[in-house]
């Protein structure tokens, strides 16, 4: 990772910092949370065979300890631990409504498919923005040029663009450490809070999630949102591109790998062994919540025992559920229910010798995690939903003689990481049954072969490269937006450009028509050139040296009504259509129409739907145009018809081109690309330029990027090696041209 100062820093931010306060008898004491995030990133650091690059390490949170109690503290003038930790103090009742409210009461069960359970508060969203506010606030008077911010999790969706607001060379990463949801449970938001999550999240320059699926689905979100599409998981936002990508949260694999021989271990290890010498151990441990299938977990071990009575008093259940949000009366009444689950089961098999279920509703210490990781046979990690579930991992890793069944939900994150394992689906209790009877009988080689193949995985990609993958694509991408922003050309190369072209022998232009000659109208037809355009074309086709070439996804009987008394190329409907000047239309791909008749009824089910929305046919080509429609509308029906039309052509020889308020379906093979290394390769020319604004235009970009100068008009992403700002430089750019 590239080191631009000897103090740059690491500033993390996260709902709660990573260390608590004890007071005892008037001295106060600090002690590190459990969570596997502070873990993560002190294993990162710590790690003396890595570079440092980052001279301070800070971390941002709200306090769960009273302000006095703080003050005391720094007063003590004690470490502060591996980390400088920075609190926000939050009025409880804020915090209560941001937290146990929009936080964990509509969040939370949303992006976990629990639709049922999500309340819709406006009061609580109101103190959710509050909150994100007093984060930016804080970090406002912290952040200076140079460092680089780390936001984790749903708790501040909103901080990056409130930081970027104020900030707009900030460094930013945001990772969501839970699933984001398809499209389909996402849209169930109120409007106003859909966007503004997603624009807050779009403030980041990397944003990262633990799996593909999740990235498909924010992407997809953005689209359907916001309207803004993607290419290769970069979203152009003006003069920034943010980028998009799966970093899979790894765990510390040697801390607990070792801890097999770690005598505290060996201790309970030992005394579990003994409790129950002759029979087969299954386990499990969840945080209390309804997102981690304990119920339906239960149910298939109970499911099993019918089903295999033969393994009656030869297996025993060991079920541990750790306290969690016990304020809140859902997670109650799962409890709740999770023991009568346990007693019914217990009730209905137990003998005097026997006991299926050994329940325990408590935290468990270090060691007793890794102990029971050890000595059981089968782990059995059923969530009904879960962003990654680092509980099968570290049962991997504790797994000695690589022996050993890990059944896993195909539901969980970690699934995608851990094929080996017996993926079952949590709400099938038969399934479930079956994957218990045919762990607990898998033949020791099997066992050994897959738990080596899952070792090795988590050994390659750990919480160290985890946590350096993801900052040094953040680094990256900072650096590709620098790259981007040197594109602009500036005056001084405006006139290079000019010079080259004056003093050229033989010079090829390729002109994109919409939003490049001519700023984008409410109807096509009203975007006839003016005069100043047709002047100008004029004046650069009047020289005998220049072959001037205006390419346009118009069709052809348009251009040829506009530009017939000039003595240029026209190339219509992206390629499909090429007359040389003076010569007549030639079709590159005649094609049958019949195509048509199979895509037509879709786009004018969709222009019925769409007020103010049209169809446009050209000779190639079938446009549906949206940009007099109502915008929201417009861009939610312009997402639903480009599935539609995906799924429609799926099989034919056709292509949807996504382009500025409209849609357009063509055959497959012809663009803009194609057609202009067609024109040039039969001219000989020591200067080519190639300017566009579009997508369609990037066609061209790519294909002559090494023997043309390639512009795109506006920002964003592009091909092309140089920008302008926008349609009104086209222009006066050009007139340089002729002086």
């Amino acid at each position: 990772m590239e080191d631009t100062s000897s103090e740059r820093r690491l500033v993390l931010v996260s709902n709660r910092l990573p260390y608590q306060l004890q007071e005892k008898k008037d001295k106060v004491t600090i002690k590190q949370s459990d969570g596997g995030l502070v873990t993560a990133l002190k294993s990162y650091f710590e790690d003396e065979t890595r570079e440092n690059v980052f001279s301070h390490k800070i971390w941002v949170g709200s306090a769960d300890f009273p302000e006095t109690r703080w003050q005391k503290f720094t007063k003590q003038k004690t470490g502060q631990g591996y980390f400088h930790v920075e609190p926000i103090f939050i009025e409880p009742r804020t915090y209560n409504k941001y937290y146990n409210g929009f936080c964990n009461a509509t969040l939370w069960p949303l992006f976990h498919y629990f639709t049922s359970y999500v309340i819709y508060d406006e009061e609580a969203f109101a103190k959710y923005e509050e909150v994100n506010k007093l984060f930016a606030e804080k970090l406002l008077t912290i952040l200076r040029p140079g460092d680089v911010l780390w936001i984790h999790d749903y708790h501040l969706f909103l901080l990056p663009e409130l930081i970027r607001e104020k900030m707009p060379d900030a460094t930013i990463g945001f990772f969501l450490h839970i699933p984001f949801p398809s499209y389909e449970i996402f849209r169930l938001l109120h409007r106003e809070w859909k966007h503004k999550l997603v624009r807050g999240m779009l403030g980041a320059d990397l944003i990262g999630f633990h799996t593909h699926e999740y990235v498909q689905h924010f992407l997809k979100t953005v689209r359907m949102v916001l309207g803004h599409d993607h290419q290769f998981r970069g979203i152009a936002l003006g003069n920034r591109t943010v980028k998009v990508d799966l970093f899979p949260l790894g765990i510390d694999y040697d801390l607990f790998h070792k801890a097999i021989q770690k005598p505290s271990t060996i201790k309970v290890r030992e005394e579990i062994q003994r409790n129950f010498a002759d029979r087969k151990i299954i386990f499990s441990v969840d945080r209390l919540d309804y997102t981690k299938g304990v119920t339906h977990r239960l149910r298939g071990f109970e499911k099993f025992l019918d089903k295999y009575p033969e393994w009656r008093e030869k297996v025993v259940f060991i079920l541990v559920v750790v306290p969690s949000r016990v304020i809140i009366s859902k997670y109650n009444e799962r409890r709740k229910l999770i023991e009568e689950h346990v007693g019914r089961i217990n009730g209905k098999h137990s003998t005097l010798q026997w006991q299926p279920v050994i329940y325990r509703y408590s935290h468990l210490q270090f060691d007793e995690l890794c102990a029971l990781y050890q000595v059981a046979d089968v782990g059995l990690i059923t969530p009904l939903r879960d962003g990654m579930n680092l509980v099968a991992k570290e049962y991997i890793a504790s797994r000695s003689g690589q022996k050993g069944v890990l059944i896993l939900s195909e539901l969980a994150g970690a699934a995608s990481e851990l094929g080996e394992a017996l993926l079952v689906n949590p709400m099938d209790e038969v399934e479930m049954a079956d994957a218990i009877y045919q762990a607990l009988t898998m033949s020791l080689p099997d066992q050994r072969h897959k738990i080596a193949m899952m070792q090795k995985r988590l050994i390659d990609y750990d919480v160290r490269d985890w946590v350096n993958d993801f900052l040094q694509q953040l680094a990256d991408v900072k650096t590709e937006q620098r790259m981007q922003e040197s594109k602009f050309i500036t005056p001084a190369v405006a006139s290079e450009i000019a010079a080259e072209f004056r003093k050229a022998k033989r010079r090829c232009l390729f002109i994109d028509y919409d939003g490049t000659l001519v700023p984008f109208a409410r109807h096509p037809r009203e975007a006839a050139p003016g005069k100043e355009v047709i002047q100008l074309l004029r004046d650069l086709s009047a020289d005998e040296r220049s072959i001037v070439t205006i390419i346009s996804g118009r069709d052809s009987t348009v251009l040829e009504e506009w530009f017939h008394d000039l003595p240029v190329n026209l190339v219509a409907e992206h390629g499909a259509s090429i007359k040389k000047n003076g010569n007549p239309w030639i079709h590159e791909n005649p094609d049958d129409q019949g195509w048509k008749q199979v895509i037509r009824p879709t786009l004018e089910l969709f222009a019925q739907r769409s007020p103010g929305s049209f169809i446009e046919e050209k000779n190639h080509t079938l446009a549906w145009h949206y940009r007099n429609v109502e915008r929201d509308l417009g861009f939610i029906r312009s997402r639903e018809l480009l599935d539609s039309l995906f799924h429609l052509i799926r099989n034919a020889s056709l292509q949807v081109i996504d382009g500025n308020k409209v849609i357009e379906v063509r055959v497959a093979g012809v663009d803009k690309g194609v057609a202009a290394t067609k024109l040039l390769s039969e001219s000989c020319s020591d200067f080519t330029l190639v300017i566009g604004d579009d997508k369609t235009d990037e066609d061209m970009f790519r294909a002559l990027s090494d023997k043309a100068i390639t512009i795109k008009v506006g920002h964003g992403h592009t091909q092309a090696r140089y920008s302008i700002p926008g349609q009104a430089d086209v222009i006066p750019f050009f007139k340089e041209f002729l002086r």
